[in-house]
C-alpha cells in the first residue's frame, strides 16, 4: 500500500481521510486495498477499521481477540473489545477528521462501490463526520493496471480472438458435414482450448443459438443446450485471463449466422449496435486525446442515444460496458447511465468493455470490445466486428 500516494489523492480531492472498514468479508474492496485478503495465519471474524488521514500516520482499530489483524500495515494500532469501547475508540479515531471517504454510494447509485452497511454509516455519522463515496479513490488504487497487467490483458485478448475464430469454424465445418452440434458442444470445445492456451475464467463461455441469443447472460448446460441448426443466429461471449498472478481479464462478444445471407432484421439490428459501439469508442478517444474529464454515464448515454434513435429503446437490457480487472467485472468505472448512474471518471491505466446490445424474444445481438485508457489516448485491444459473420 502506497500511503503517500493515497494521502496526495485525498488532499487533491479535499478529503480529510479514507476510512477502510470490513466485517466478515462484506467489503472486498477494503480487503483488497489493505491486502487483508492475501494475509494468512489469523482469523478475521470481527470488525476492523483503518483510517488513512490526509496528513499524519494511519491508524488501525481491531478487536482484542484478533490483535494481529492489520499488523502488516503501517501506522498505530488500537484494540477494542466491547461495544461501548468500540464506540469510544471510533469517536477518538474520527475526532481529527470531518470529511472522509468510504465504500459508500448515495442512494446506492453505484452498488459496486456501496459495500459499507447503512447501520455502520449511521453509527459513524454520530461522530460528526461527513461520509462521501470512495469511488474514484478505489479506481486509482484498485482498478489502475500496471504495465505488466496491461500486457496480460493484451495477450489474453489475442487468445480469446483466436478461440472465437476456432469456435465459429467448428460450427461451420460441423454443419457442412451434417454433424449434430449443440451450444454445449461448442462451449466445451472452447473450454478445452482455454486450458490449452493457459487461460482461466469464472465460467465457461456463453454460446447462444436462435432465441437464446436474446438472453444476454444465457449459459448452455448439457441438459438445456439447444441444437445449432442452419439459418440461425449464434452469439458467442467469452472472457478469460492468463493463469498468472495479477493477470487481468479480456472479454469479447462476436455474432455469427449459420447461413449465406444474413436476414435484414438481424443485419439492421447489428448495424445499430456497431454504430453505438463506435460512437462510444470515439467519445472516449476524443476526451482522452483532448485531456477532458469523461464519466462512465456519458459513454453509456452516447451509445444508448444511437440505439434509441434507431428505434431500439425497448430492446436495451443492460449498460454499455463494465470495468475489467483481476475479476471480469472489476472495481473501476462502468459505462453506465442505465442500470446505475456511474459518475466516476475514466482514469489512465483502467480497462473496460464497450458492449452495446439489443434483445428480442427470438434473437439478440451484441458487439463487445475492450478499451484501455492511456495518459493521452485510449486504445481498443482487438478488432471490431463490422457485420454479422456468415458461416455458410
Amino acid at each position: 500500500m502506497d500511503v503517500a500516494a493515497i494521502q496526495a489523492a485525498l488532499k487533491a480531492d479535499g478529503l480529510d481521510g479514507w476510512l477502510l472498514y470490513d466485517f466478515r468479508g462484506i467489503n472486498p474492496i477494503a480487503a483488497e486495498i489493505t491486502g487483508v485478503a492475501k494475509q494468512a495465519g489469523h482469523l478475521a471474524t470481527r470488525r476492523w477499521f483503518y483510517l488513512i488521514p490526509a496528513e499524519g500516520e494511519p491508524q488501525a482499530l481491531v478487536h482484542a481477540i484478533e490483535p494481529n489483524s492489520l499488523a502488516h500495515l503501517p501506522g498505530q494500532r488500537e484494540r477494542y473489545a466491547g461495544r461501548e469501547q468500540l464506540e469510544a475508540e471510533l469517536k477518538r479515531l474520527l475526532a481529527p477528521v470531518r470529511r472522509i471517504a468510504m465504500e459508500y454510494s448515495p442512494e446506492c447509485a453505484i452498488p459496486y462501490i456501496s459495500r459499507v452497511d447503512a447501520g455502520t454509516i449511521q453509527l459513524l455519522r454520530q461522530f460528526n463526520v461527513e461520509i462521501v463515496s470512495s469511488g474514484d479513490l478505489v479506481q486509482r488504487f484498485a482498478a489502475v493496471w500496471t504495465a505488466a497487467q496491461t500486457a496480460t490483458h493484451e495477450r489474453a485478448a489475442e487468445k480469446l480472438y483466436a478461440i472465437k475464430d476456432r469456435a465459429f469454424e467448428a460450427i461451420r465445418s460441423r454443419l457442412a458435414a451434417g454433424t449434430p452440434t449443440t451450444e454445449y458442444d461448442i462451449q466445451q470445445l472452447m473450454a478445452g482450448w482455454f486450458a490449452e492456451e493457459g487461460l482461466v475464467s469464472d465460467s465457461a463461455p456463453n454460446v447462444s443459438a436462435g432465441e437464446n441469443s436474446g438472453n444476454p447472460h444465457y449459459l448452455p448446460t448439457i441438459d438445456s443446450a439447444r441444437r445449432i441448426e442452419p439459418e440461425q443466429l449464434v452469439l458467442i461471449d467469452l472472457w478469460g485471463k492468463l493463469d498468472v498472478a495479477g493477470a487481468v481479464f479480456a472479454d469479447i462478444t462476436w455474432v455469427g449466422y449459420t447461413g449465406r445471407t444474413v436476414p435484414e432484421r438481424y443485419g439492421k439490428a447489428f448495424a445499430a449496435v456497431a454504430e453505438a459501439r463506435d460512437a462510444a469508442v470515439a467519445l472516449v478517444q476524443s476526451a482522452t486525446r483532448g485531456g477532458r474529464d469523461l464519466r462512465g454515464w456519458q459513454v453509456d448515454r452516447v451509445a444508448s442515444f444511437i440505439l434509441k434513435d434507431a428505434g431500439y429503446a425497448t430492446a436495451i437490457l443492460h449498460r454499455t460496458g463494465h470495468s475489467l480487472g483481476e475479476s471480469v467485472h472489476g472495481t473501476g468505472v462502468n459505462m453506465d447511465d442505465y442500470e446505475t448512474h456511474d459518475d466516476r471518471r475514466l482514469l489512465p491505466g483502467t480497462g473496460f468493455t464497450i458492449e452495446p446490445g439489443v434483445y428480442f424474444p427470438d434473437f439478440g445481438v451484441r458487439s463487445e470490445i475492450n478499451m484501455i485508457v492511456q495518459p493521452h489516448d485510449a486504445v481498443v485491444t482487438g478488432p471490431l466486428q463490422s457485420e454479422i459473420l456468415a458461416l455458410a
